[in-house]
């Protein structure tokens, strides 16, 4: 196992970190705004249960493609799937937006399954990002990963906001839900289209990057090549040798999922818990409250906004869990909330349900920073790029079994 030799003056640290948190914010901002405005599509398409639906058609592609790229991760270039990932999304985000333009707003079974369509574009930007990224920082500080994670809950974040003031200021347009909706993915293209500048001249050039993929590339890893080339430093020979002459060899990653099972089965369990609720549940199964139209908003806004303050927490050190017994502890616990949600939706108000959908964003966030800075520590360049691959895989397959079971929410309720 590798030492930690962190250089005693980080240049480009601050950089970095605002660098990754703004990719990790453009990885899910076209996903979360096509959530976020599910009042829209539910409006549109009344009898396809589109916050159900879309989310299914997303998570299959993510998952599929995500395997495919975690098994070929140790030779997979990590630039081209980061650049491939954001270009993508920029033209699902555009597609999105000029599909709605030419229907003029008008839903329909056809304009639905065009939607779709892009939901599985989404997914499949979404494997080639996050399992990259999250491969790519496993390697680096560990406040790198907090950023990214950080970012990825701040576009959910931002999406409530955003939504919230758009259905404000158009709540008394003809087309306000629709006028909305495409302000949404106007700014998503544009921030895809950034990220993909952002990554490809910007963040390969900062100095501390350069310092943790060039100790990457001397322990043996093939992913950094092409980011170290752009960053201009010569990509060193593919057989890398220790001082003493022996070739570096990497374990495998069914070792690295052995040795890491727990944080593995940790992560699948938090995302499966927290997508059978989140967002299906709370958009069509917490009832009629004094709230109105407003009510599933809200609900969604107070996850995310928890669930970011959640990824900030571990930031500070006396706070950030990192005893594997105790996160596997906490995780479990968490399935409290089945029956809590279950019964408060029944029989609760709304203020008891605000409290509840923040502690799930809470923890959510919590605990998957807590998990992905800890899991790295100890190993090689490639065994952490291969092991973030391999547990950021295990936490989308959670997503995907978390959305499947959100449907049986709806047993007894005629669908």
């Amino acid at each position: 196992m590798a030492t930690d030799t962190t250089p005693t003056r980080l240049e480009g640290k601050k950089a970095a970190m605002v660098f990754c948190w703004l990719l990790g914010n453009g990885c899910l901002f076209p996903w979360n705004s096509m959530l976020t405005i599910e009042d829209y599509y539910g409006e549109l398409f009344p009898d396809y249960h589109p916050s159900r639906v879309l989310t299914l058609v997303y998570q299959p592609f993510t998952v599929t493609t995500l395997a495919i790229l975690t098994y070929y991760e140790a030779t997979a270039n990590t630039r081209k799937r980061n650049l491939l990932g954001y270009t993508l999304f920029f033209f699902a985000s555009l597609a999105v937006l000029i599909l709605d333009l030419a229907t003029s707003g008008k839903g329909g079974l056809g304009t639905f399954i065009g939607i779709c369509v892009f939901s599985a574009a989404f997914g499949i930007a979404d494997a080639h990002v996050q399992g990259a990224m999250v491969g790519d920082l496993a390697f680096m500080h560990p406040d790198f990963m907090q950023s990214f994670f950080a970012g990825l809950a701040a576009s959910g974040c931002l999406t409530s906001a955003l939504r919230l003031i758009t259905k404000a200021a158009f709540a008394n347009s003809k087309d306000g839900l629709r006028n909305g909706a495409l302000l949404f993915f106007a700014i998503s293209a544009f921030l895809q289209l950034s990220c993909v500048f952002l990554y490809a001249y910007a963040f390969p050039k900062l100095p501390i990057v350069k310092y943790y993929r060039s100790k990457a590339a001397s322990e043996g890893s093939k992913t950094v090549s092409a980011d170290l080339a752009a960053a201009g430093i010569e990509t060193l020979p593919e057989t890398q040798v220790d001082e003493f002459g022996n070739t570096l060899e990497r374990k495998g990653n069914v070792q690295l999922l052995k040795e890491n099972i727990d944080h593995a089965v940790n992560l699948y369990l938090i995302y499966v818990l927290t997508l059978s609720i989140f967002p299906g549940f709370l958009s069509e199964d917490t009832g009629w409250h004094s709230l109105g139209t407003w009510y599933a908003l809200v609900l969604i806004a107070m996850y995310n906004v928890w669930d970011l303050i959640g990824r900030y927490i571990p930031l500070i050190r006396v706070l950030k869990l990192e005893s594997r017994k105790m996160l596997t502890v906490a995780t479990l616990s968490r399935f409290l909330m089945i029956p809590a949600f279950y019964f408060t939706a029944n029989y609760g108000d709304q203020g008891w349900m605000i409290m509840l959908t923040s502690v799930l964003g809470l923890t959510n966030g919590y605990l998957t920073v807590c998990i992905m800075t800890s899991a790295p520590k100890g190993y090689k360049g490639p065994e952490q790029n291969a092991l973030g691959n391999v547990l950021i895989l295990c936490l989308i397959a959670g997503i995907f079994s978390g959305v499947v079971l959100d449907w049986l929410w709806l047993i007894g309720k005629g669908w």
